[in-house]
């Protein structure tokens, strides 16, 4: 583990051994780890487990299985199984439980937490302690939920690759040779590996559905507005959302319930109560039309990712969907996307960057460096191409309820690779055009799930997306969910964990 004495180590797993004796043989271990959140949140009211056997099994797993993929960066054991006594003593006391209650949680490291150190993945912050908590982390808390640690991310966020001079990269959990994706990385591997039941994250670019996808676990972009951020310096800025990652659908879902809501700070912030996603998710899909993708205007796309995602339409069609290739025209992303991106990072981390230049990395360096270099004009125009965008997909999804894609196009790629120059020969000018599968998406600011689709034939994940019409969350875990079961894939673990 990342900065973690080894007698510290030690200790956390012998703290674990010892609140795990008396737990039933049969859920022991990572067996508890692998168990669904909404199972073990009913585990832990109906006290068949209590919180601090549930955090043990998880620190065990995490002593097991991090030092293999480093995903985990900072762990607060000490500070956590303290809040899981506390737990487990408002149970005793028959006080109200949140929908969480007892379960342990990870928070990216782009997620400020009080106490809890909180690096941005950056040099700048490598010892940088916050006094207060995030909104999703007050949320979470609120749920019931224990902080155990913070997770793996690039730089600021900033690409789909988690590494850092701080921490290293995170590795690949179906081939550590492998990128996990990113930029919430690590909150993948930890949920792939069993080291956290939830994760939250966060997403410009792609980063809850690219690093779903490489490490076949659920990732969700909500609506803007769904999860409010009421610290953005951009206050109506539309590209980035918080979210979360779970193992399957319902889990993902119950996370969202904890973190969604109304809050009066932020001006996108959707007024619906985060108790919607408490609901059943099961619906009929007879009849509903849903558009299969074709090359997004002439992108490219590795064939082993073409193949598994283009296959999936006998899978729609067998919940019931009238399915029809058919895709709008995102010829607007391309200027929205890019300049409101450089813009909004010159804004954020303009000032830091004149006094530390040499502290960013280099494909950092030059998005700051375009932003701070942009008119009035630019920003106008690319603001008109976001309405364009906006409208025009609005205007194909009165036809089509889904619109169905691949979350990235290619898959998960060398570690040691920063990103990818090329896809079936299409060379790449820019350290983001490999993702436009994803960004062509977040453009248009509506839900968007990935869902585990299938396995290349050298066993590395392909993820489905699923984009739904605007502010309709609810309908995309729908789908997910019926897509979930239907393939069954993310029920396959990867074996390191």
């Amino acid at each position: 583990m990342a900065n973690e004495p080894t007698r510290r180590d030690v200790l956390i797993g012998m703290a674990a051994a010892s609140l795990l004796e008396g737990v039933a043989v049969a859920q022991t271990g990572d067996s508890i780890c692998f168990l669904s959140a909404v199972e073990m949140a009913k585990m832990v009211r109906a006290k068949k487990i209590s919180a601090r056997e549930l955090l043990a099994a998880h620190l065990k797993q995490i002593e097991r299985v991090n030092p293999q993929v480093n995903a985990i960066v900072t762990l607060v054991a000490d500070q956590a199984m303290l809040a899981a006594a506390k737990a487990d003593e408002a149970q005793a006391r028959k006080e109200k439980l949140g929908p969480l209650h007892g379960l342990p949680v990870a928070h990216k490291d782009l997620v400020e937490t009080r106490g809890i150190r909180t690096t941005f993945g950056s040099p700048l912050y490598k010892d940088y302690v916050p006094t207060d908590d995030d909104l999703i982390v007050q949320r979470l808390h609120a749920a019931g939920a224990i902080t155990l640690c913070k997770s793996n991310t690039p730089e600021f966020g900033s690409g789909s690759q988690t590494f850092n001079t701080v921490f290293g990269a995170t590795k690949n959990p179906y081939d550590v040779t492998k990128t996990c994706g990113g930029s919430s990385g690590g909150a993948a591997v930890a949920l792939a590996c069993g080291m956290v039941p939830v994760a939250d994250g966060s997403d410009t670019g792609g980063s809850l559905r690219n690093p779903a996808a490489f490490c076949n676990v659920v990732g969700f972009r909500p609506s803007i507005g769904r999860v409010p951020n009421p610290k953005a310096g951009f206050a109506w800025f539309t590209l980035s959302t918080s979210g979360c990652l779970a193992r399957s659908v319902d889990d993902l879902a119950l996370g969202l319930s904890a973190i969604t809501g109304p809050d009066g700070r932020a001006p996108n912030s959707i007024r619906e109560a985060g108790s919607l996603f408490a609901k059943p998710l099961d619906r009929n899909f007879k009849g509903v039309r849903v558009a299969m993708f074709k090359d997004l205007g002439g992108q490219p796309f590795d064939p082993r990712v073409r193949a598994i995602v283009e296959g999936h339409r006998k899978t729609f069609e067998a919940l019931g969907c009238v399915v029809e290739q058919a895709e709008p025209d995102f010829a607007p992303a391309e200027i929205a996307f890019r300049v409101l991106r450089a813009w909004n990072t010159a804004n954020t981390y303009g000032e830091r960057y004149r006094q530390h230049p040499e502290a960013f990395k280099a494909t950092l360096r030059g998005e700051i460096e375009e932003g701070l270099k942009l008119s009035g004009n630019e920003v106008a125009r690319a603001e008109v191409a976001h309405g364009q965008l906006w409208r025009g997909f609005q205007k194909f999804l009165e036809k089509y309820e889904y619109f169905i894609l691949p979350v990235t196009q290619l898959p998960a790629f060398d570690v040691t690779t920063e990103y990818p120059t090329e896809i079936a020969g299409v060379k790449f000018a820019s350290y983001i055009d490999w993702m436009k599968s994803c960004w062509y998406i977040s453009a248009t600011g509506n839900p968007a799930a990935s869902v585990p689709g299938g396995f290349t034939a050298e066993g590395l994940p392909v993820g489905v997306q699923i984009v739904g019409r605007d502010k309709e969350d609810f309908a995309v875990l729908q789908m997910a969910r019926a897509f979930e079961a239907a393939t069954g894939f993310g029920k396959k673990k990867p074996s390191i964990a």
